[in-house]
């Protein structure tokens, strides 16, 4: 079984058959999650923000989306992002297989760490010591499947995860921009740092809705971003439909190890 995390815009996975709804309940909080099947692979798929976009990303529960489908056992997590350019190179409608992240504030939504470790003493704690933050393998079968595609893909990236609801201003992008950040958006990061401490294989791909503020010389209009939004639906579809039966060809490795703390 594979996990599928959707965003903005996405609220069911577009071809998935034999289509269950489960309303699930987790130490962190309910979740629905459905589960169908897609190129004969069997999905756990999660809508990040709920039914009709209920959680902005300040109020999304990535322990609870996480919890869920790790309870159900699925072998790797693929997560998908609508995103905005910082680099004026990449264009919008085109996709990005992430191969980094800046995180800085390494903070969940309400402020506290962002971590599955938060009591000390606590059994299975640790440290999550990696190279590259997301899972080479689910990478690898990403940009495989995405050889052919007419869609732009880049086959890597570093995701910046910044704090919503609100854009950022021209001077944070240009802050980021000298980073080395790729694009951005508002929930990506605390996925990646989770998927990570629970050892489960985990991959962002982004689809590019617009240019973040000051990227672009003449901005385009909202309506535009609102466009690419509905769009992204099917160009993440497209990937991943091609990218499940490459992952079922082997058992994805997790991006690095956790150096577990003895009690």
């Amino acid at each position: 079984m594979i996990g599928i995390i959707s965003g903005s815009g996405i609220d069911q996975w577009p071809g998935l058959i034999d289509r269950q709804i489960h309303h699930a309940t987790t130490p962190f909080g309910s979740v629905n999650v459905t589960l169908g099947t897609v190129e004969d692979t069997v999905v756990a798929h999660v809508s990040r923000h709920g039914p009709s976009h209920e959680r902005l990303s300040h109020q999304v529960n990535h322990k609870a989306n996480l919890s869920v489908l790790i309870d159900l056992g699925v072998t790797a997590v693929i997560g998908c992002t609508a995103c905005g350019a910082v680099q004026p190179s990449i264009e919008p409608g085109s996709l990005i297989v992430f191969d980094d992240l800046y995180f800085g504030s390494n903070r969940m939504p309400d402020g506290s760490l962002c971590t599955w470790f938060d009591t000390p003493g606590q059994k299975g704690r640790g440290h999550w010591i990696f190279d590259h933050p997301f899972s080479d393998d689910l990478r690898s079968s990403l940009i495989n499947a995405g050889k052919e595609f007419k869609s732009k893909i880049l086959t890597n990236g570093v995701y910046g995860h910044v704090d919503g609801p609100r854009f950022n201003s021209r001077t944070e992008i240009s802050a980021l921009a000298a980073c080395g950040v790729t694009a951005i958006s508002q929930t990506g990061g605390p996925e990646t740092v989770l998927a990570g401490e629970a050892q489960l294989p985990y991959a962002l791909v982004g689809y590019v809705t617009d240019y973040a503020n000051g990227v672009a010389n003449v901005p385009e209009p909202i309506e535009a971003l609102v466009a690419r939004m509905r769009m992204s639906a099917d160009r993440f579809a497209e990937l991943l439909h091609a990218a499940l039966p490459l992952v079922n060809a082997h058992t994805p490795q997790p991006a690095g190890e956790v150096f577990w703390v003895e009690s």
